[in-house]
């Protein structure tokens, strides 16, 4: 039997219950200070947080990757990105945990707007979150009448502006990720990356040949749409064998993978190590 895979997974930083409320607003110092203003990496199975920060800063870890954190900035955390934070004391701001269930609704309407909030990201904070976020965190803390549906659409304007910085910022940026479709590409490897899907299959699902989708690809990432998906398969391997215990064949299993010597071969393919070595390196860096 497979042993799942052991990195810290929270409903909320370090609790296992239920999200009982429409969405959490809390400030960065009511949860940072008790732990010392340092979060551990962990990831939530089934929530979505942003972070709006406005004064202090300090250092987020992304799925392994460090990101400066210079206030004021927004910081996106999707569902399943392992993210750790260590925040300077005194660091001013809000986190607010959205279940999936709430992103569904909101964006039910569609426009593209799920791709870029599947980034995890770092921005400068757009002019209008402050107040979304202050009047959020107000509306969390009250019980007046009509408080669920006005977190509902607060929620959903923070989401959109947050989903806007981030698409602006792939347009401004060397890859020009801006385009719809690439963006629903994304999304889709996103959720089904572990199914080891074709590009074909992809394509059919986005209404598109092969071909185009890898032209858009190439456009948007200068790559094919195949390296983007082997990419993201060795992204959350890399992730597996740094943060949980799981053995070179578990990994393989866990990511749709039937033969953990075929999984050997590819991750030495992308990476130029064989998973065994690529973790002995760790150990002995650390």
């Amino acid at each position: 039997m497979i042993a799942p895979p052991s990195i810290d997974s929270y409903n909320l930083f370090g609790e296992t219950a239920e999200l009982a409320d429409v969405l959490h607003a809390e400030t960065i110092r009511a949860r940072s200070e008790l732990h010392d203003w340092e979060l551990k990496p962990h990831r939530h199975a089934r929530l979505h947080q942003i972070l709006v920060l406005t004064g202090g800063g300090g250092v987020a870890e992304l799925d392994g990757n460090a990101h400066t954190l210079t206030p004021p900035c927004l910081v996106n955390v999707p569902h399943g990105v392992v993210h750790g934070f260590r925040f300077g004391s005194g660091t001013a701001g809000w986190v607010f945990t959205l279940p999936c269930e709430l992103l569904d609704q909101s964006l039910a309407a569609g426009e593209g707007v799920r791709g870029p909030l599947e980034l995890p990201r770092v921005l400068p904070l757009p002019k209008e979150m402050p107040v979304l976020a202050r009047m959020a965190f107000q509306e969390h803390g009250s019980a007046g009448f009509g408080r669920a549906q006005a977190l509902r659409g607060l929620a959903a304007a923070m989401l959109a502006q947050a989903a806007r910085a981030i698409a602006a910022a792939q347009e401004d940026s060397p890859q020009g990720r801006g385009n719809p479709l690439f963006a629903r590409f994304e999304a889709l490897v996103e959720r089904g990356f572990r199914s080891r899907r074709a590009v074909a299959d992809y394509a059919r699902e986005l209404g598109v040949s092969p071909t185009h989708l890898n032209r858009i690809a190439h456009q948007a990432a200068g790559q094919p749409a195949s390296a983007l998906i082997a990419a993201r398969v060795l992204r959350e391997a890399r992730r597996l064998l740094i943060y949980t215990n799981l053995t070179a064949a578990q990994v393989a299993y866990e990511l749709g993978f039937t033969d953990p010597a075929h999984f050997s071969r590819v991750f030495a393919r992308g990476t130029g190590m064989p998973p065994r070595k690529f973790r002995q390196q760790l150990a002995q860096a650390g």
